[in-house]
């Protein structure tokens, strides 16, 4: 048995349950994982409001790291006792123990805590391929992006210093601009009393920057536009104040944009792939260059919480939570 969060309707932070679940014994091809770190995303807020349909009743998460329990047959990936991580894969990583598909499971290198792990699992691999794969920054680069006190925003503030590329980022608040900075955001936005557009414009001599890193959606669309270069990207990577619609006679009125809208599962596989990306996501982490901390953490039981504080920008940083 194991205690899990389930759903059966979609809505607030009300149609979280904490339950006593059957877990079963793994089968061909699968391993059985106990959790000691959860981590919270606003994806998982996508799939609870049905903004990211699924069928229903259902768990919720898709990130944690624990150890592998128990193999079924067939499975070479991992072996019990390995310390893994995944993010891929179905929902319902909100759990004590659950049985996964064992060509997702990642395993942990011996020098990275769980709890490191778990805060850079999905959003240090996240940062991986948005600026290695989708928009391949080389160094010295300036860029724009979006919440960059977020929880992706602070491990992105980190690579960016690492890769030699100039940030701004744009965030909600003075406090969550010096957490920023701190983590090597070169500049900083506050959105509540600066114009986007027109300060990156200041900040690059009026050129622009080649590319924008979007995942705030319906209300920085305009800005994130207006901030790029001719024939510069738009990376919409995450829609948390709602989804964007763009006319794309703007896009060629605007200096011939591009636009496009990633997902992590076209970049993570096949299995190659992703231990790729965690290799040079852990090797970042081994030189000092990339921290992980959860920011806040939660009981599983306070999934409810989480779910709050994160929805109304109260978080800095990652959420965790701890079965």
């Amino acid at each position: 048995m194991a205690r899990a969060i389930r759903i059966h309707q979609t809505g607030g932070p009300e149609v979280l349950e904490l339950q006593t679940v059957e877990v079963a014994e793994p089968g061909p091809g699968q391993a059985r994982v106990r959790h000691s770190h959860v981590a919270v995303n606003f994806i998982d807020i996508y799939f609870r409001s049905g903004r990211y349909p699924m069928p229903l009743p259902n768990g919720l998460g898709s990130d944690a790291v624990g150890v592998v329990e128990a193999v079924g047959p067939g499975v070479t990936e991992v072996q019990p006792g390995d310390r893994v991580g995944y993010l891929l894969g179905p929902q319902g990583a909100y759990a004590d123990v659950r049985v996964m598909p064992a060509e997702v499971l990642i395993p942990l290198p011996d020098d990275v805590s769980d709890s490191t792990a778990a805060t850079l699992m999905m959003k240090g691999m996240t940062a991986q391929y948005l600026f290695r794969q989708v928009f391949p920054l080389q160094g010295g680069e300036t860029i724009l992006y979006h919440a960059a006190a977020g929880g992706v925003g602070l491990v992105a503030c980190q690579w960016a210093r690492a890769l030699g590329v100039t940030m701004i980022g744009t965030v909600s608040t003075d406090e969550k601009a010096a957490v920023a900075r701190a983590h090597g955001c070169a500049h900083t936005i506050v959105t509540s009393r600066e114009n986007i557009a027109e300060r990156v414009r200041e900040i690059t001599g009026g050129k622009g920057v080649p590319v924008v890193y979007d995942s705030v959606g319906k209300d920085t669309l305009q800005a994130s536009l207006d901030s790029l270069q001719p024939r510069g990207v738009l990376v919409s990577n995450g829609t948390s104040s709602g989804p964007v619609v763009i006319d794309t006679m703007q896009l060629a009125m605007k200096g011939s944009l591009w636009v496009t809208r990633p997902a992590m599962i076209h970049y993570a596989t096949p299995r190659s792939h992703m231990l790729a990306m965690a290799d040079e996501l852990f090797g970042l982490v081994r030189a000092g260059h990339i921290q992980g901390t959860a920011s806040q953490t939660y009981a599983l039981a306070d999934a409810a919480l989480a779910h709050r504080a994160l929805e109304s920008r109260q978080t800095v940083g990652a959420t965790v939570l701890i079965p």
